[in-house]
């Protein structure tokens, strides 16, 4: 995407810790509330996991902020449409 300054991450690369913390930081970004699964953040870092593996979520890393990020497989292609129009616009 975008003269390769995005790179999707496979989650399974990335050390256990890692990838907890990640989903971590989406949990509290998104606003979730911890209490909603019974286990805590601990649930929701496992409902994460599974999106990831059925590709539902993906890890996007910016190679230009070096950020990464968790988000929706649609955010990501919608993402990708915004930032083809941007070089469009530019």
């Amino acid at each position: 995407m975008n003269d390769g300054r995005f790179i999707e991450i496979p989650y399974r690369m990335l050390p256990e810790e890692t990838l907890d913390a990640l989903l971590e930081a989406f949990v509290t970004r998104q606003g979730y509330d911890t209490t909603d699964t019974g286990d805590g953040m601990h649930g929701w870092v496992g409902q994460l996991r599974r999106q990831l593996e059925c590709s539902d979520l993906i890890i996007a890393h910016d190679l230009q902020t070096e950020t990464t990020e968790v988000m929706t497989l649609a955010r990501w292609r919608a993402f990708g449409r915004d930032l083809a129009d941007d070089e469009e616009e530019g």
